[in-house]
């Protein structure tokens, strides 16, 4: 019995056989996280490219970021025995982070237990901003007070706090720059008779705005040429006035002066009336109209005059919280001067061409009613409750097409009343288009808007 354990030759086998069971998972486990490490390498090459062409793209949205990302990455991966591999893209404001997860099932590894090795890596990539300029197109018609001020109330509120959202996400200067078209029926260039600009022609106002030697309701040049009159005042028939020596001659019409005329123009002719084409000749010159609140007995004065791009918060707000509601709703007039707001040329210059670096141009419109009237309606109206105006409505989607194929990009936003259809087909996408159920909604709406455009493009 002491030889046999003396004998020291063949426990050697046997210690040998228990001494490789851990060498050899320890080779194997040094091939499986090798393989494991390769893969993430290989993975890290992948999202650093993926990222790259993202950043390409911005800005975007999730659904497209998610589409773009998994093919880029896929494409850029090599041949790989991960599993559950995902892909993970947030993007923030100027920034974009992408990540990836998987598991590598080990090999030989798991003689120790472990059945898979998690394979994680993740990138960050900093992508162009860019800068915005906006028209902000805003519903001032008479509705927007009567029967209810809460409404333009509410307006006045959201266009501060959106006015407010886009000054604390600027930090450069021109990273963002606002316009103001307040409109009704008409809207308001600014000017006056005392300095009427080129561009306006007074045609229409001297066949509409003046008076009849004929005593009646003949409110315009047509109607009042129509009839006749005595030149013995006193007589009133053909027959009196001939049978007492008096001529029956054809009303006169005298214009009012153009010098009271207070700023407010009309639709140019059709189809320079959906277009931003220059005011180069009579044709296209836009008509000087009188202001509905110098003719409506409820009015308020003028809508507010236009305000080209800027980046004076402060006046800005001073506008948003004066805009004044009066006369009657025609949206596209209001949409066509926020295009001419931001067109690089024409009446206004303070836009950037539509091919510059980096620059998203945006219209917000805000209506809380039907298309009532225009030009071409004079003085016939449609309905305020709607629901249509096809009069007017043909108008307002022709400029709402004509904009974004500009390039422009719209948000519609209805507040209680307005022609649904038309304006979520006005919107650039589905999810541009916002249905406001009271006032109250409207200043949410108008921080969402802001705050998208400012994620999207405007640095932190």
């Amino acid at each position: 019995m002491r030889q046999f354990w003396s004998d020291r030759e063949g426990n050697v086998a046997l210690v040998f056989a228990l001494a490789a069971i851990p060498v050899f998972g320890a080779m194997g486990a040094a091939v499986d996280y090798s393989m494991a490490s390769q893969y993430r390498t290989d993975v890290q090459k992948a999202l650093d490219a993926t990222a790259l062409a993202l950043t390409k793209i911005m800005p975007a949205d999730d659904a497209t970021l998610t589409t773009v990302a998994n093919q880029y990455f896929q494409a850029n991966l090599k041949q790989h025995d991960l599993q559950n591999l995902t892909l993970t893209v947030t993007p923030d404001i100027g920034t974009l982070r992408v990540k990836a997860n998987g598991t590598y099932k080990v090999r030989m590894a798991n003689i120790f237990g472990a059945d898979t090795i998690n394979i994680s890596a993740s990138t960050e990539a900093k992508w162009s901003m860019g800068k915005v300029e906006i028209a902000l197109v805003l519903d001032s018609s008479l509705s927007m007070q009567t029967p209810d001020p809460a409404r333009i109330q509410a307006l006045r509120s959201a266009t501060v706090n959106l006015i407010n959202v886009l000054e604390n996400a600027a930090k450069e200067p021109g990273d963002a720059k606002l316009g103001i078209v307040a409109f009704d029926g008409m809207v308001n260039v600014g000017y006056t008779g005392a300095n009427p600009p080129s561009w306006v022609r007074f045609d229409w106002w001297g066949n509409n705005y003046g008076s009849c030697n004929k005593s009646g309701s003949y409110n315009t040049r047509s109607a009042c040429e129509a009839e006749h009159v005595c030149t013995k005042s006193q007589y009133t028939s053909s027959t009196s006035c001939k049978n007492n020596n008096g001529q029956w001659v054809q009303a006169t019409w005298t214009p009012e002066s153009a010098s009271s005329w207070n700023g407010c123009v009309y639709d140019r002719n059709q189809n320079y009336d959906v277009n931003d084409t220059a005011a180069t000749a009579s044709n296209t010159y836009y008509p000087a109209a009188k202001c509905y609140g110098d003719t409506v007995a409820n009015g308020n004065g003028p809508p507010q005059a236009i305000t080209a791009l800027s980046e004076n918060w402060s006046s800005l707000r001073t506008k948003a919280t004066a805009l004044t509601p009066t006369g009657y709703t025609n949206i596209t007039i209001g949409l066509v001067w926020g295009w001419h707001v931001l067109s690089p040329t024409g009446i206004y210059t303070e836009g950037a061409a539509y091919d510059a670096d980096d620059l998203t141009k945006y219209i917000i419109l805000m209506t809380d009613g039907y298309n009532t009237k225009n030009i071409a309606m004079e003085p016939s109206a449609c309905n305020t409750n709607g629901p249509v105006c096809p009069t007017v409505d043909s108008r307002t989607a022709l400029a709402c097409e004509n904009i974004k194929d500009a390039g422009i990009k719209i948000y519609t936003v209805r507040l209680i009343n307005g022609n649904e259809n038309l304006l979520r087909d006005c919107a650039s996408k589905a999810n541009m288009y916002y249905d406001a159920q009271n006032a109250a909604a409207l200043s949410g709406i108008f921080n969402a808007i802001g705050s998208e455009i400012a994620s999207l493009h405007l640095s932190k």
